[in-house]
């Protein structure tokens, strides 16, 4: 007998149908094929169905049972096929309806039949939101994720047994409904750093509320403890809090990497990723055999956080020039090309010789001349002119550390960076593209970056001076738009100019 059931697969951040054909033929020995391009995981599926539906109390029919999975020249991997292989293969034995052509079926199966977390669970429901699936049938531990998508009706199933009384009937499963809203799960979040903890740096402060509030990347140097990790670790406290739309974005790649905490179904604040120096470039940029999204797709709409900046692979950092101007990173492989957005702030930090303190006005450096400027070579000049803002950070005095005033709180530099940022969405209403001032092109920048007469004489001189290439020209426009929208000024005036000059790359040997 013949039976098919849906599932689905996921192909970078996209649900792709998979239709699941079962033929029991009765008169031959039996035996277990599976075919359409399935992976190690799919072909080891038939012993886990097997047991699985015997655990079940179920009957395992006999003879030779061919699986096909279509499209046949889609390769399919993962063991999520485990559960619509089980519905198929028991419907085409007459102990399920045969009624279920409009149900989504998705699941790994234990060998006692209970359902296990698949990768990929948002991605799969706006599958099933897009071609009006009827009933959505995961997990039950990842049934508050898919819940995540309105419109599609969850089934949390927890065992086959369950699944196949509901499904005749006997012991119908309610659908699942969210418990908690986002509202509520984003209260909750708590931030381990403040910059009112921050002793001193005032101007490193300010530097970074105006890339937090336009996303721009930032550079630090410093010597070692003076407090360049602790800055970028309290940088996602005054960021704006992240939209609802924004963190199912970003969710669903944390959902396709499978990094998703069964506590918390969604990301509910602005990503913090802090890769170190010996990350491999699949493990930076994405990729493998079958490509999954890398350090630079998990940061997106959040920061990414590269400490000791010049110990990264060169070659590896080069990588990072597309992604960060096009705000994506296009994988391909023998297999296909997929595409996971990119569009993260960069925040840098470094040393300015290989011992750490040549300028430092304490220590004495040790290094020569030709050290420090080998060592600063290596970040290229092009990686560099894509980072708008360039920070030293000097050494902290002990009247400051030992001081008991306090500085002043996230929460009141996150409502003016929030503020800017309002201003930024409602002056890019009719360019979607755009989010904020860091995403502006050159036609945009010289739409909605103008100067005055005295501010294009200081820009002039500017270029002229500091030989500021076309790259670097549009950036500094780009930080005064952001430093005016700080101060609530729809003007650039000379002032946010001279300000965003301040922040240019100047080689420190």
């Amino acid at each position: 007998m013949l039976a098919s059931t849906q599932s689905c697969t996921v192909i970078g951040l996209d649900g792709v149908a998979v239709t699941v054909e079962t033929d029991i033929y009765n008169k031959a020995l039996p035996s277990v094929v599976i075919v359409g391009l399935p992976d190690a995981a799919v072909r080891e599926s038939a012993e886990r169905v097997r047991a699985a539906i015997v655990n079940s109390s179920l009957h395992y029919p006999r003879g030779r049972i061919t699986v096909n999975l279509a499209p046949a020249d889609l390769r399919k991997q993962g063991p999520a096929f485990d559960l619509p292989i089980a519905v198929s293969l028991l419907m085409a034995s007459s102990q399920l309806p045969d009624d279920l052509d409009e149900d989504l079926f998705v699941g790994e199966l234990s060998l006692d039949g209970s359902v296990r977390h698949v990768n990929g669970i948002l991605s799969m429901a706006y599958h099933a939101r897009q071609h009006n699936v009827r009933h959505f049938y995961v997990p039950a531990v990842d049934a508050p994720e898919a819940a995540l998508v309105e419109g599609v009706t969850v089934i949390p199933v927890d065992h086959l047994t369950h699944l196949a009384n509901h499904l005749n009937g006997v012991v119908p499963i309610p659908p699942y409904l969210p418990e908690h809203s986002f509202e509520d799960m984003e209260a909750l979040n708590r931030y381990s750093t403040d910059f009112a903890d921050i002793k001193g740096q005032e101007h490193v402060k300010r530097a970074l509320e105006v890339a937090a509030a336009g996303g721009h990347n930032v550079l630090m140097v410093g010597s070692p403890g003076v407090g360049k990790t602790l800055l970028a670790r309290a940088l996602p406290s005054i960021l704006p809090p992240i939209s609802f739309e924004e963190s199912l974005g970003v969710t669903r790649i944390y959902s396709v990497a499978g990094l998703l905490s069964s506590d918390l179904p969604w990301i509910t604040r602005r990503p913090f990723r802090s890769p170190h120096h010996t990350i491999s470039y699949a493990g930076l940029i994405g990729g493998g055999r079958f490509p999954r999204p890398g350090e630079i797709s998990l940061a997106h709409r959040g920061v990414l956080f590269l400490d000791e900046l010049p110990e990264f692979n060169s070659h590896m950092l080069e990588m990072l020039r597309q992604p960060m101007e096009d705000r994506r990173v296009t994988l391909s492989r023998a297999s296909g090309s997929v595409t996971y957005p990119a569009n993260f702030m960069l925040v840098g930090a470094m040393n300015p010789c290989p011992c750490g303190y040549y300028g430092d006005p304490v220590h004495e450096c040790t290094c020569s001349l030709s050290a420090v400027r080998r060592y600063q070579q290596r970040l290229s000049g092009p990686f560099l002119d894509r980072i708008d803002i360039h920070m030293r950070v000097p050494r902290v005095d002990y009247e400051k550390l030992r001081s008991r005033q306090q500085g002043e709180l996230s929460s009141a530099i996150r409502e003016r960076v929030a503020a800017a940022r309002e201003r930024q969405l409602h002056r890019f209403q009719d360019c979607p593209h755009c989010l904020n001032n860091a995403d502006l092109g050159s036609k945009e920048v010289q739409r909605y970056c103008r100067l005055d007469d005295a501010g294009e004489t200081l820009l002039r001189n500017a270029v002229r001076q500091f030989q500021l290439s076309a790259r670097a020209y549009h950036r500094v426009l780009k930080v005064s738009r952001t430093i005016a929208d700080l101060a609530a000024e729809d003007q650039i005036a000379p002032a946010h100019l001279a300000e965003a000059l301040q922040y240019r790359y100047r080689p420190l040997a």
